[in-house]
């Protein structure tokens, strides 16, 4: 193999990109190994700043304190069915529009996707739509976590551009042979299209995990809390603590938490769970989102 000589200018623009990366990379790194720091140092000692990458007194009180909650396994385990249960079906109600819209033979496929479009950019706001909540009988039921996320139009460009890029002769070919319109989605369309479909899981996957306000305002008896619900109300309770200066014993009880640790410990039980589960859908995600951002 013959070696390629670069010029002092390309070695000087490959420094350059190294060093931009490096940096780069430090930028978006550093903001989590400072927030797993400060969840794993005391409070009062947090409260004189310099912690930077690691806890200069270590101990795991922020984490006993969110961890020992009872109420922490039932609301993890409803965030993880609201999840599941809305991931999924958002891949699929969103799935099956995108294909509608993608089919050549569809005369309404553009007033379709017309439609769809004016509701990413108009709505009713909040006020009509808790309006239409409560007629519609959908407090206080876990079918308001996925039911308004069935379709999303904006996923719906994604997976319709990269269907549109797939070859018409395996949908025509399938239609000669008697398959009918389902049996061509499920079994051509989404085994190739796994990538985008792996792209949109993490997004709307991420959206239902972080999501706690309509929780909040659809569930006020607390029944269906999720994850980040009770969390933010543990939050609340230790600045709540921070404020009550004149209560000896809850001074001396809770005198390793401070308001910045908590959020640091709650901001880290909120993220690693995405953080592990990423590595397994990254090879597809770049693919979904490269080949679906192409406009057909």
């Amino acid at each position: 193999m013959t070696k390629i000589h670069k010029s002092v200018g390309d070695r000087i623009f490959d420094s350059f990109n190294v060093i931009f990366i490096l940096i780069f990379s430090f930028i978006m790194v550093y903001p989590f190994i400072n927030q797993m720091a400060l969840s794993l140092n005391e409070g009062a000692d947090a409260s004189r700043g310099g912690i930077y990458f690691l806890p200069r007194k270590f101990t795991l009180a922020n984490y006993q304190y969110m961890l020992q909650n009872t109420n922490l396994a039932r609301t993890a385990v409803m965030s993880v069915l609201r999840v599941l249960v809305g991931t999924s079906t958002c891949l699929l109600c969103t799935g099956l529009l995108s294909y509608v819209v993608t089919v050549q033979s569809f005369s309404g496929r553009r007033f379709l996707r017309m439609v769809f479009l004016i509701t990413m950019y108009f709505g009713g706001g909040l006020i009509p739509f808790y309006l239409l909540i409560v007629r519609l009988h959908l407090l206080e039921t876990f079918t308001i976590y996925w039911l308004p996320s069935l379709v999303a139009p904006y996923y719906m460009l994604i997976i319709a551009s990269y269907m549109q890029n797939l070859p018409e002769s395996l949908s025509e070919s399938a239609r000669l042979d008697g398959a009918s319109e389902l049996l061509i989605f499920f079994r051509i369309i989404v085994p190739i299209s796994l990538p985008v479909f792996a792209s949109i899981a993490i997004f709307s996957g991420v959206g239902h995990w972080n999501s706690w306000f309509d929780s909040l305002l659809y569930n006020p008896s607390g029944k269906f809390d999720t994850l980040q619900v009770i969390l933010r109300k543990l939050l609340l309770q230790v600045e709540l603590l921070q404020d009550l200066q004149s209560e000896q014993l809850a001074s001396q009880k809770y005198r390793s938490l401070t308001p910045a640790t908590a959020r640091a410990a709650t901001a880290m039980i909120v993220t690693i769970p995405i953080i592990l589960i990423y590595p397994f859908l990254q090879r597809y995600f770049i693919t979904g989102i490269t080949l679906g951002a192409v406009k057909g």
